[in-house]
């Protein structure tokens, strides 16, 4: 089983720029995907998913909230472009790649079986990951934060600076692991 780095936090506190930052930090050894606000003028729209490797897809978005049999809040969601891009990085990061990123657990993301299930091969292997996961209450969230070796960290505006340079110092430690284990 591999290490499992799970950030919580209100929304806005930072945790998507930890994710991205743990990225740079570790450059073409880390693969998954961060997902990144879609603004307008009347606000936040929807959300892009973008894989570590450059590729883009909107999978969250207002205009499809009524037509979407998935939705959070006022947006409707786009469960087959999560599945195409989100999973197939979370997979192709699983073969390639040293360690996961996954930007973010959360409501919209769990609609996806095919992620709850990517997300289940990774901790069943020796692979690290890192994740965002959602603070608010869902039951198959809450049963993976409880999972044995997740850590947990609650990233807020005092500790944000203090944990993204943590989450560097945790994949490293963790990818050292794995090669001494290997």
């Amino acid at each position: 089983m591999g290490a499992v780095l799970l950030i919580t936090g209100r929304p806005g506190v930072g945790k998507t720029t930890l994710i991205r930052r743990v990225a740079e930090a570790l450059g073409d050894r880390a693969g998954g995907f961060y997902t990144e606000e879609i603004r307008g003028p009347q606000g936040r729209l929807g959300f892009r998913l973008v894989t570590l490797d450059g590729q883009a897809a909107i999978f969250a978005h207002v205009e499809w909230a009524a037509r979407s049999p998935y939705r959070v809040g006022r947006y409707g969601v786009d469960v087959a472009a999560l599945d195409r891009l989100g999973v197939a990085a979370i997979r192709q990061a699983m073969a390639e790649k040293e360690i996961v990123l996954v930007d973010e657990i959360g409501k919209m993301e769990l609609f996806s079986q095919a992620f709850r299930e990517a997300l289940e091969a990774i901790v069943a292997s020796p692979r690290p990951l890192i994740a965002t996961i959602t603070q608010s209450p869902h039951p198959w969230a809450d049963a993976f934060k409880r999972r044995p070796g997740v850590t947990l960290w609650a990233l807020t505006p005092a500790n944000r600076e203090m944990l993204q340079a943590r989450a560097v110092q945790w994949a490293e430690q963790a990818l050292a692991h794995v090669s001494h284990s290997s």
